[in-house]
């Protein structure tokens, strides 16, 4: 039996391993936010004063659109009907908990089609979301490799908690592709392709995403921002 002395040591010795190791984690998962950040814009995002943008997903012959306009600074919504039915304009920090049926409904398809717009930069926001870099992995559409990060949500809250995407990303940290696991499920929900990059002011937009096979994608439209200060739209270039 190993004096206290040394099992104490012991024990230290061990701590600082894990000590050492959680910090080299969290440092790892800083640096993958810090070079999201760096990548699609998020140092200017406060220059943001409003995004425009039109989500369109088509699978097989069904297409669907959504049109928004975002003010991130107050979290104000604008979603535009098609036809003949008005706008329905809501504060996301005023809604009441569960919010009404109708509400609840379209802000889902908010947080939806607006996470498919600025994915990298709520990830960089999102400090409750769990980084692991498995370093350079085969891409799960086509030929060639990436380096590949999943990214964890937590098992509770939001509307799909649990959710894991896995991303494969380029050099400069833009995602080229990824997987969708939908509440962390072993099968893929979702695997597309993330391309055809624009900037709009300060940030950079991944505007079509595609399946292996083509039957699936999303992709945007008029999408344009607004800085603060001033009444012009920027749009792509």
């Amino acid at each position: 039996m190993q004096p206290f002395s040394r099992r104490l040591m012991t024990l230290c010795a061990l701590t600082g391993v894990f000590f050492f190791c959680g910090t080299l984690a969290a440092m790892a998962q800083d640096g993958v936010r810090q070079h999201l950040a760096a990548a699609y814009g998020a140092a200017d995002f406060n220059k943001v004063e409003k995004i425009r943008y039109t989500f369109n997903v088509q699978k097989d012959a069904k297409r669907v659109s959504r049109k928004w306009v975002w003010e991130p600074r107050s979290d104000r919504v604008t979603f535009i009907p098609g036809g003949q039915q008005e706008p329905v304009t809501y504060s996301r920090k005023a809604m009441p908990r569960g919010g009404d049926g109708q509400l609840k409904k379209i802000d889902a398809r908010f947080i939806n089609d607006n996470y498919w717009l600025l994915f990298p930069l709520h990830l960089s926001w999102d400090a409750q979301v769990k980084l692991e870099d498995k370093g350079m992995q085969p891409l799960p559409i086509g030929t060639g490799k990436a380096r590949r990060i999943v990214a964890s949500y937590p098992s509770a809250g939001g509307y799909t908690p649990g959710d894991v995407y896995e991303l494969f990303m380029g050099g400069n940290y833009r995602i080229i592709q990824w997987i969708y696991r939908r509440g962390g499920a072993r099968k893929p929900s979702r695997i597309t392709t993330w391309e055809n990059y624009r900037q709009f002011g300060p940030l950079t937009i991944a505007l079509d995403h595609r399946s292996a096979g083509g039957k699936f994608r999303v992709y945007f439209t008029h999408v344009a921002v607004k800085l603060a200060g001033s009444d012009q739209w920027i749009e792509s270039r």
